[in-house]
Protein backbone atom coordinates (compact mmCIF):
# COMPACT_ATOMS: atom_id res chain seq x y z
CA UNK A 1 0.00 0.00 0.00
CA UNK A 2 2.94 2.62 1.14
CA UNK A 3 4.49 1.71 -2.36
CA UNK A 4 1.57 2.69 -4.37
CA UNK A 5 0.89 5.86 -2.43
CA UNK A 6 4.90 6.48 -2.91
CA UNK A 7 4.02 5.85 -6.92
CA UNK A 8 1.23 8.19 -7.15
CA UNK A 9 2.82 10.92 -5.05
CA UNK A 10 5.90 10.67 -7.46
CA UNK A 11 4.11 11.02 -10.55
CA UNK A 12 1.92 13.59 -9.47
CA UNK A 13 5.24 15.89 -8.15
CA UNK A 14 6.83 15.09 -11.78
CA UNK A 15 3.59 15.69 -14.16
CA UNK A 16 3.42 19.03 -11.35
CA UNK A 17 7.39 19.69 -12.31
CA UNK A 18 6.49 19.16 -15.85
CA UNK A 19 3.82 21.86 -16.00
CA UNK A 20 5.88 24.21 -14.00
CA UNK A 21 8.78 24.33 -16.41
CA UNK A 22 6.77 24.44 -19.50
CA UNK A 23 5.29 27.49 -18.41
CA UNK A 24 8.10 29.80 -17.90
CA UNK A 25 8.92 32.10 -20.74
CA UNK A 26 11.70 34.27 -21.51
CA UNK A 27 10.94 37.43 -22.78
CA UNK A 28 13.70 38.69 -25.00
CA UNK A 29 13.26 41.88 -27.44
CA UNK A 30 15.72 42.69 -29.82
CA UNK A 31 17.65 46.21 -29.02
CA UNK A 32 16.93 49.48 -30.66
CA UNK A 33 19.07 50.09 -33.59
CA UNK A 34 21.09 53.39 -34.62
CA UNK A 35 20.21 54.17 -37.98
CA UNK A 36 22.36 57.69 -38.69
CA UNK A 37 23.06 60.78 -36.90
CA UNK A 38 23.80 63.97 -37.87
CA UNK A 39 24.86 67.51 -36.14
CA UNK A 40 24.29 71.53 -37.54
CA UNK A 41 25.47 74.53 -35.35
CA UNK A 42 25.35 72.61 -32.00
CA UNK A 43 22.23 70.55 -32.33
CA UNK A 44 22.88 67.04 -32.80
CA UNK A 45 20.38 64.19 -33.94
CA UNK A 46 20.00 60.49 -34.18
CA UNK A 47 17.32 57.94 -35.66
CA UNK A 48 16.91 54.82 -34.40
CA UNK A 49 14.49 52.03 -35.43
CA UNK A 50 12.65 49.70 -33.05
CA UNK A 51 12.18 46.31 -34.87
CA UNK A 52 9.41 45.18 -32.14
CA UNK A 53 7.34 47.87 -32.66
CA UNK A 54 8.44 48.83 -36.14
CA UNK A 55 8.75 52.41 -35.42
CA UNK A 56 11.55 54.89 -36.27
CA UNK A 57 12.62 57.57 -33.66
CA UNK A 58 14.16 60.73 -33.66
CA UNK A 59 16.21 62.23 -30.97
CA UNK A 60 17.16 66.03 -30.86
CA UNK A 61 20.02 67.31 -28.14
CA UNK A 62 20.83 70.89 -28.25
CA UNK A 63 23.87 72.79 -27.92
CA UNK A 64 24.10 73.47 -24.10
CA UNK A 65 25.26 70.55 -21.75
CA UNK A 66 22.09 71.52 -19.75
CA UNK A 67 19.68 70.25 -22.73
CA UNK A 68 18.10 66.71 -22.21
CA UNK A 69 17.95 64.47 -25.29
CA UNK A 70 14.29 64.84 -26.85
CA UNK A 71 13.32 61.63 -28.55
CA UNK A 72 9.64 61.29 -30.50
CA UNK A 73 8.18 58.62 -32.71
CA UNK A 74 8.67 60.21 -36.30
CA UNK A 75 6.61 57.25 -38.07
CA UNK A 76 5.29 52.91 -37.70
CA UNK A 77 6.48 50.84 -40.73
CA UNK A 78 3.37 48.82 -41.68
Amino acid sequence: MIKILTLVVVAALTGYTVHVLGQTRVDTRAAVTPILSSSSNGVSFAWFYDPAERTVYVCRVGQSSADTPECKARTALP
